[in-house]
């Protein structure tokens, strides 16, 4: 079936169009119809399988309905995301495939003033992403009116509940109406989050999982190389040298340890940027939108930051420090090898991680392919490379003492879960 052929707006169908897209992919193939329909919608697909978008066509379909019926202005679809990058992400997508319609779209994040989007409020919006904090915010204020919410959408679901946003989305329901639809879509989920969105939405609501045996799609080659801890930024200079002109996308586990990789880079003449809880907004949004366009290749990210974000074209994933979870290791890898593309990805694991990757790879159902480093060029790589001897010896002792840091939390956190 294609696009063409959906009894959707014709200006909907114009963006799809000019965006170059035939068909629906699997996920928008299934869920497209019931939503269209008003069902509530469970959605679990891999990432870059254009789940945003599967969501975004009908809603914007029935809303526009309404406005050619002459509706007022009112929120009557909220969409709800765990970070600002992916608020403004899903937005994006929403004015591209609007853009010839009626439908007036908003985005609400932390981080900049309040002002201006109280006043965009009171000129009346049909969609909002939010961010829970300053949703709350101008909720308690009296500036966010939610009583005619046609729509609830829960994006990277299974990241918002993670994240210990259970209770907020729990408090939103009560500034909603009984009567909506609930659509929650994600790219993983485990038995107690599943149990949580059922919670959400009717008894009946529309389950749909798209390859779940394999969490990780197709077109991405991911791989794993046994790398000392303090030898990381070593390999790491290695690989962005042998590819200086990939855009190249690197997961660390903390704040400071991305801006310490950062540093190591700069020693070695590197460009390369941050991006995590630590900075402010309007930096984070210039450094994003270097990276998208292509000017900035080396973005160096944590979780918190970059899940679920889609940027064009990123050809490497290196997880520095592997992730604590599986679900973090897919959404991670599924930031290359978007749509038809494809990517690669790989993991940099220390003999402090192999307990960590033994985790992950069971989760995954099998094993994560070995890359084979020989003892010759290992110690080739950690000689060639153009960092100072005297910053070498400071910094290895540094992120060894912050790893160990790390790995202690990470062990008593493991065990208060346990209990």
């Amino acid at each position: 079936m294609k696009f063409e052929d959906y009894r959707i707006a014709d200006g909907i169908k114009t963006s799809i169009s000019k965006l170059g897209y035939k068909k629906p992919t699997d996920i928008q193939f299934k869920s497209i119809p019931a939503i269209l329909k008003g069902e509530d919608v469970l959605a679990i697909a891999q990432t870059g399988t254009g789940k945003t978008a599967a969501f975004a066509i009908p809603i914007l379909h029935r809303l526009q309905e309404r406005k050619v019926l002459g509706r007022p202005n009112a929120v009557r679809c909220l969409v709800m995301t765990p970070t600002h990058e992916l608020a403004l992400q899903v937005d994006n997508v929403f004015r591209t495939l609007g853009k010839h319609t009626r439908v007036t779209t908003y985005c609400i994040h932390g981080g900049v003033g309040q002002d201006p989007q109280k006043e965009k409020l009171e000129d009346g919006v049909d969609i909002l992403i939010v961010t829970p904090g300053r949703m709350f915010d101008l909720v308690s204020q009296g500036a966010l009116d939610l009583s005619r919410v046609e729509t609830l959408v829960l994006d990277e679901a299974d990241h918002m509940l993670d994240l210990g946003f259970i209770k907020d989305i729990r408090d939103v329901m009560r500034h909603l109406p009984t009567r909506r639809q609930t659509l929650f879509f994600s790219a993983t989920i485990n038995e107690e989050i599943k149990d949580i969105a059922y919670s959400l939405v009717r008894s009946q609501a529309i389950r749909i999982q798209i390859s779940p045996k394999d969490p990780v799609a197709k077109n991405i080659e991911h791989a794993v190389a046994y790398i000392e801890m303090d030898d990381k930024r070593f390999f790491l200079e290695g690989m962005i040298n042998n590819h200086p002109d990939a855009k190249t996308l690197v997961f660390v586990r903390t704040k400071v340890r991305a801006e310490r990789v950062k540093k190591a880079m700069e020693r070695v003449k590197l460009i390369t940027d941050t991006i995590h809880s630590g900075r402010e907004h309007a930096d984070r949004e210039r450094t994003m939108n270097s990276f998208r366009s292509g000017a900035l290749k080396i973005l160096i990210a944590t979780d918190v930051s970059a899940r679920g974000i889609d940027i064009p074209n990123v050809e490497y994933v290196i997880n520095y420090d592997l992730p604590e979870t599986a679900a973090q290791y897919v959404h991670r890898v599924g930031r290359t090898g978007r749509g038809t593309n494809k990517g690669q990805a790989y993991s940099f694991c220390s003999k402090e991680e192999k307990e960590v990757l033994a985790e992950i790879e069971e989760n995954l159902g099998k094993p994560i392919t070995r890359l084979k480093v020989t003892k010759a060029e290992y110690a080739n790589t950690v000689a060639n490379t153009l960092e100072p001897e005297i910053d070498k010896k400071y910094d290895w002792q540094a992120l060894i003492d912050e790893h160990q840091v790390e790995e202690e939390k990470r062990k008593k956190k493991k065990k208060k879960k346990r209990k």
